[in-house]
């Protein structure tokens, strides 16, 4: 089983490009708190990126930068160029061109919208902003971020398909970029990629999530001892088998009444409930809402919005 796949799927992160900014000269531009992560891959030139409540940090070209909760932020040519107040201007699918002359910064921002409430996603678990700068991107994420480059510079058939394919692989490539990080610096999901006993009953789980586990038959099935397996979920996950499996059967089931028409109870069956009073409870304890009535709230919210409000 390939987890970091599950887990971006099961979370339903959708990757678009929100909005590609040509800019020179003295220019600044603010996006207002939306909710989804935001990332930005600097292709030429160099910017200052302003989190609210954070210094500013300088990116240059190759740098990808990422703001996971969606938190107000600011782009310019210089600290003092920030713009003070956002607007309600929404932005459009062409360029965006900032200051006078020709683009000397170019610089694709992309957002991707997910589950936040889904307790087995990757993104709730990184931190507020990660930079990656260009030396240490992997080859990997380095490439992608030169495809979009050669993307931008150049209007060509279907480039606004290939800019939507080329973020998400970015942002699979940036988590990548994690995981090679000290343990104790990288995210908890993350972390238990590279441990290979929690790395393993995660496997188990999400292989048969219908399984009645007990810690007695994982620990079996991972070959330790039950106080092991435990001490190791305390320790990369802060919680127990039991609470991720709960965890994730209901974020399997928050996806498959998102996604899907099948009904209530065999999405219950599906996930290891026989009873589906009890799946109800359970997921109305977690989400907040009963299945039926999150299912008629999630339809309503499908549609991937472009990159939030701005100023110039």
């Amino acid at each position: 089983m390939d987890l970091l796949a599950d887990w971006l799927a099961v979370a339903s992160v959708r990757g678009s490009v929100g909005a590609r900014i040509h800019a020179s000269g003295d220019w600044g531009i603010r996006w207002n708190e939306d909710g989804d992560a935001v990332l930005y891959a600097i292709t030429s030139g160099v910017v200052w990126i302003e989190v609210e409540g954070m210094q500013p940090v300088l990116a240059g070209a190759g740098d990808v930068f990422l703001v996971t909760a969606g938190a107000p932020h600011a782009l310019a040519s210089a600290p003092a160029s920030m713009p003070p107040v956002c607007d309600s201007s929404e932005p459009s699918d062409q360029p965006i061109v900032l200051g006078t002359g020709g683009p000397a910064t170019r610089v694709l921002a992309a957002r991707y919208r997910y589950d936040a409430k889904a307790r087995t996603q990757v993104l709730a678990h990184i931190p507020t902003v990660v930079h990656v700068r260009s030396g240490l991107a992997g080859d990997g994420l380095a490439d992608t971020v030169r495809l979009l480059g050669r993307e931008l510079a150049e209007a060509r058939p279907a480039t606004s398909l290939v800019l939507d394919r080329l973020v998400d692989i970015m942002l699979i490539q940036l988590l990548r970029s994690r995981l090679s990080e000290e343990d104790r610096k990288a995210p908890p999901l993350l972390r238990a990629l590279t441990d290979p006993v929690v790395h393993r009953a995660l496997q188990l789980m999400h292989e048969t999530p219908t399984r009645p586990w007990t810690a007695e038959s994982l620990a079996r099935a991972t070959l330790v001892s039950r106080a092991t397996l435990a001490r190791r979920f305390d320790a990369v996950l802060a919680t127990s088998p039991s609470g991720y499996l709960m965890h994730w059967r209901m974020d399997l089931a928050a996806q498959r009444l998102r996604d899907t028409s099948d009904s209530i109870e065999s999405i219950a069956h599906d996930v290891g409930y026989s009873s589906l009073p009890a799946f109800s409870r359970a997921f109305a304890r977690l989400r907040d809402e009963p299945p039926g009535r999150y299912r008629e709230s999630a339809k309503r919210d499908v549609e991937i919005p472009s990159l939030g409000k701005r100023s110039r």
